[in-house]
């Protein structure tokens, strides 16, 4: 993680349409709805309605009234990695669709209309990191950013940077900022001069049960504390709390296996 702050610039507005290519929300599959509903309400304070339903029973976690992400259910006979998945906005989910194709990634899901909220694609790119791509209608997307319990910053872990940052460049208009480093693989993908996502090339470290992945930091007030909660709600610590340039740090899995980042801004 390079630039996290200043990626999760306020979004308060819920009338502007992201810019394409922009994370505009987060949304979660798994098997067992009412215990996640506990688990994140309870770690981040969220509250829930019901969404669209084409892809099954679903819901919107509320954040003081503001849409911050989504969950979902996966039929029961679907034994897929169940992983925090980013949308990334576009004008023309159709026409991204085709260029996803042309560029060697895969589309699984879509498009296809969410009711009145807006149309979606589900697919993965060269890699297989999965990711969605969403054309806002009423549903604009993540509707409040830079408080606790709301998502700061999106990651691809992968094997190497240079390829995978090259199909999503190509699909969504990125401009890249690599580290230079002989040791540190990363790339910063913006749109114009914002940072929006990171691509971390990590080779053999990814995990064997996970592949390519995309990872989601949810902002926390005190991240020791939040690590603490989510061991006492059933949940893992993969990485514990460590400070870093951007703020303390640590990586966790929900009940159900799902991965995220927990980060406490510095200052």
């Amino acid at each position: 993680m390079t630039e996290a702050r200043g990626s999760a610039a306020p979004n308060g507005d819920t009338h502007a349409r992201p810019t394409p290519g922009t994370p505009c929300w987060v949304s979660l599959m798994v098997h067992g709805m009412a215990a996640t509903q506990d688990f994140y309400g309870s770690l981040f304070g969220w509250e829930f309605v019901p969404g669209p339903q084409q892809l099954g029973p679903y819901v919107r976690a509320l954040l003081d009234g503001h849409e911050v992400a989504g969950i979902g259910q996966l039929p029961p006979d679907r034994h897929l990695p169940i992983a925090w998945t980013p949308y990334l906005a576009s004008n023309d989910v159709d026409l991204t669709t085709e260029t996803v194709r042309l560029c060697g990634g895969t589309v699984g899901v879509g498009p296809l209309d969410a009711d009145e909220a807006g149309r979606l694609m589900i697919g993965s790119d060269p890699s297989g990191a999965v990711f969605g791509v969403w054309q806002v209608a009423a549903h604009r997307g993540t509707s409040i950013s830079g408080v606790p319990g709301t998502p700061a910053w999106h990651e691809l872990l992968t094997f190497e940077s240079a390829s995978v940052a090259k199909f999503y460049e190509t699909v969504f208009g990125y401009e890249e900022e690599p580290v230079v480093s002989a040791d540190f693989d990363y790339v910063t993908l913006h749109i114009g001069d914002r940072p929006v996502a990171g691509i971390h090339g990590v080779g053999n470290a990814l995990p064997r049960d996970r592949g390519p992945h995309w990872m989601t930091y949810f902002e926390v007030a005190d991240t020791d504390d939040a690590v603490s909660h989510v061991m006492d709600l059933g949940g893992h610590v993969l990485r514990p709390p460590q400070d870093t340039p951007h703020g303390r740090i640590a990586t966790v899995a929900d009940p159900e296996g799902a991965r995220f980042a927990l980060i406490e801004s510095p200052g």
